[in-house]
């Protein structure tokens, strides 16, 4: 390894695995105005950023060969950081470290280990980590991390298909199966956003129905998107495939013209930084060959900024021991008393269950249970 200035002690662990960010190959000779993300963000270049004063960790790895792709790692994580750099920096209070490249393995099964490695350290500072990728199969470092962390988590995924195509030979396309499957399993719960039905074979679906997890597709998460953001809320790792987005607004993906358009992509990832509970966020599935005008790097750096703001919207949250600023609801539907709270600062909504606990919910839920109906989610929570 090439010796390097330090000017923070990371862990060696990390370290290893990263390769530091040549900044002339993002901005050539040109340089950031006040105000914009490249002069906020502490970034690996010469030295290791502070991690331990940064709210939010960027790391790429472009590893492809999930998906089938056997040459170098992809030039994605470059490709959307020049994008990003470049826009605007509105949340002072936010800080943010840009920590490099995944280093890639000499084998596949090398580079997941060296980014899991990399997300269990980030974990156990908790510290909110977006992975800039790579295939979508590198989710299950993400998900690796949190095992061998002996965590318990949700998971969110966004996706136009559902990744349990046992027939494929490429993990890209069944990484799921693994995840679901694996022991010992530390999966609490499975949600998926934006499938497309014409893409999904019906014995998907039911696969996920009898796991009890939660499942929605596009058309439903675009006619009121705010019904999924308590899902998001409680969820700890989160993953989009870039394939979930209409064509029109993320042209390297070719999978599929329809899907989300770009502002809703941008609520989806606000929503994942607004979670208390958020380890790791992934955009995977963006190939830059099959890009036009940087078009789709855009498109992930806006939806990086949005996940900046919500994590800034985060901030301004109440924890439940400070009940003075929730309205409290008691209700009763069905013959169960239950209570609603209704945060002052940001207006979501939470609900309890049999046990005392809350989970997150949404105003249509009240409204339910004001009708004397049993709120679906409620219902699907006892299942679990």
């Amino acid at each position: 390894m090439n010796t390097i200035k330090i000017n923070y002690i990371a862990p060696m662990s990390i370290i290893d695995f990263l390769n530091e960010i040549n900044i002339t190959d993002i901005i050539g000779d040109d340089s950031y105005k006040p105000g914009q993300l490249g002069n906020a963000i502490d970034i690996y270049t010469e030295t290791f950023p502070d991690i331990d004063n940064a709210d939010i960790i960027l790391v790429g790895c472009g590893e492809q060969r999930g998906r089938g792709y056997l040459g170098p790692a992809s030039n994605a994580p470059e490709l959307v950081r020049k994008n990003l750099y470049n826009l605007f920096y509105w949340h002072e209070n936010i800080k943010i470290a840009d920590i490099g490249n995944i280093k890639q393995g000499a084998t596949y099964n090398d580079t997941q280990a060296a980014l899991q490695t990399v997300l269990e350290e980030l974990q156990l500072l908790h510290k909110t980590v977006i992975i800039i990728g790579g295939s979508h199969d590198l989710t299950l470092a993400q998900y690796n991390a949190s095992r061998n962390n002996k965590q318990l988590v949700e998971i969110t995924g966004v996706d136009s298909i559902i990744d349990l195509d046992m027939e494929s030979p490429f993990r890209n396309d069944n990484f799921l199966m693994e995840i679901f499957t694996g022991e010992p399993n530390y999966v609490k719960h499975y949600n998926h956003l934006g499938f497309q039905s014409y893409l999904v074979h019906p014995g998907m679906l039911q696969t996920l129905d009898k796991l009890k997890f939660d499942f929605f597709r596009v058309g439903h998460v675009k006619e009121d998107i705010e019904e999924v953001e308590p899902a998001i809320r409680n969820s700890h790792l989160f993953t989009f495939d870039i394939n979930a987005i209409a064509n029109a607004y993320a042209p390297s993906n070719q999978l599929t013209p329809n899907g989300f358009n770009g502002e809703e992509a941008c609520i989806l990832m606000q929503y994942a930084g607004m979670s208390t509970n958020m380890q790791s966020i992934g955009i995977y599935g963006y190939n830059p060959q099959q890009d036009r005008d940087e078009l789709t790097a855009k498109q992930i750096s806006h939806m990086i900024w949005y996940t900046i703001d919500g994590r800034y919207r985060r901030l301004k949250e109440a924890s439940f021991d400070q009940l003075e600023h929730f309205n409290e609801y008691q209700m009763a539907f069905a013959e169960i008393e239950s209570t609603f709270l209704q945060s002052k600062k940001t207006r979501r909504w939470w609900m309890q269950l049999p046990d005392k606990t809350y989970i997150p919910c949404s105003y249509k839920d009240y409204l339910a249970a004001g009708s004397n109906e049993i709120p679906e989610r409620w219902f699907r929570a006892q299942q679990r």
